[in-house]
């Protein structure tokens, strides 16, 4: 599979609309998405839509047909949440290994700067299209430093596997734009989870940090009713 193109701020939330939309049926399974037609429904130009079905498409989410045209791919609610324990597993394990050899100084510094990157996407109190994108990019480097702290080849790569099934990556944000208030609430709170962790690792916390990583998994497949926001699936049939 090519590789994908570095996301500009537009395409991440791009990225993050097109996820709410198939998580909430409007694009049920079977259908065939055209990049001039989301394009013109999302009120975009066509490259961050390009960007985002090849990003969809690594996760699961989206099967290429033909030369250009993507499908979308049927899933069910018990696949999407299967996959999502067992990233909250692994990184959980990675975490608890990280924790139980203790942080070099660079890795804390790592970890460290990615919570000072996301406090200052956050500081603004409201979220942008800008401010998606960025979040979306702190999130996924801190993921990465945890998993790749380990030295583990087998721990990364279970968690890239499992990466390419519908909204298991830790950069699976899904993101409702009539609701941006809430969602930066949300996100908020993912910080704080953030925040956490580092402490717990800091302190050689493995159990601890090994249940917070396995809650915090679920971030983006439950927490928002706890905000108001409708999250839940309806995993529509084709």
């Amino acid at each position: 599979m090519d590789p994908i193109e570095p996301r500009t701020a537009e395409s991440a939330s791009v990225v993050a609309t097109l996820r709410k939309l198939l998580m909430d049926g409007r694009y049920p399974a079977g259908t065939r998405l055209a990049e001039v037609a989301v394009a013109q429904a999302l009120g975009v130009s066509r490259t961050p839509v390009r960007l985002a079905f090849r990003t969809l498409e690594q996760e699961g989410l989206l099967r290429k047909t033909g030369t250009r045209g993507f499908v979308v791919r049927e899933f069910s609610e018990a696949d999407v949440r299967c996959a999502v324990e067992v990233r909250g597993a692994l990184e959980g394990l990675a975490a608890r290994r990280l924790a139980e050899k203790g942080l070099s100084d660079a890795q804390r510094a790592r970890l460290q700067a990615c919570i000072d990157d996301g406090e200052r996407v956050l500081a603004r109190g409201t979220l942008s299209e800008d401010a998606i994108g960025a979040w979306s990019r702190v999130n996924a480097a801190f993921h990465q430093a945890i998993v790749e702290g380990t030295d583990s080849r087998v721990i990364a790569d279970a968690i890239a596997r499992n990466n390419h099934l519908p909204f298991a990556s830790a950069d699976s944000i899904v993101i409702d734009k009539t609701a941006l208030d809430r969602e930066y609430r949300k996100l908020r709170f993912a910080q704080m989870q953030h925040i956490l962790v580092l402490d717990a690792i800091v302190q050689r916390e493995a159990a601890r940090v090994e249940m917070l990583m396995r809650e915090h998994a679920w971030i983006g497949f439950r927490y928002g009713k706890l905000f108001g926001l409708e999250t839940q699936p309806t995993f529509a049939a084709p």
